[in-house]
């Protein structure tokens, strides 16, 4: 099984769309329609921060990455957020978490950028045994006012 980590494009929207509602009910969350479409045409627009990278198998794409760049208070160069990653649920545990996580440190390394951060669920038992493998959880606890 060789996975190819590449840019998403335009075609990808109806395998991502399955994948993203699939991540939102893992997560037991909802969002409006127009926060998944605004999501996607951000990953297309020049002027966003916003990227995606997918993972394919046999030209199947079967899972992607959400992360964006931004400016540090601590550093010099950018940070990139890891704000999402899922794999389709049928082919978990099989490296293909691994090897989108790869390609970002990759991508980080690439252009200079200073860290690679992200966070999941305390219980998401799976994802955190695939961080762990990376880096110690640093101990910091979000705090999220929603408006």
């Amino acid at each position: 099984m060789t996975v190819t980590i590449r840019d998403a494009r335009p075609e990808d929207e109806t395998r991502w769309r399955a994948l993203w509602k699939d991540y939102l009910d893992f997560y037991d969350v909802t969002v409006d329609e127009s926060i998944s479409d605004s999501t996607w045409r951000r990953v297309f627009d020049p002027a966003s921060a916003i990227f995606m990278r997918v993972a394919e198998i046999d030209g199947n794409v079967v899972g992607f990455t959400l992360s964006l760049t931004h400016e540090g208070t601590w550093i010099h160069g950018k940070d990139c957020y890891l704000e999402d990653l899922f794999v389709d649920g049928t082919i978990r545990g099989k490296g293909v978490g691994r090897a989108l996580l790869d390609d970002l440190v990759a991508l980080c390394k690439a252009n200079g950028w200073s860290r690679l951060y992200w966070h999941t669920s305390e219980s998401n038992a799976r994802a955190r045994s695939l961080y762990d493998s990376y880096v110690e959880n640093d101990g910091h606890i979000r705090y999220r006012i929603n408006f």
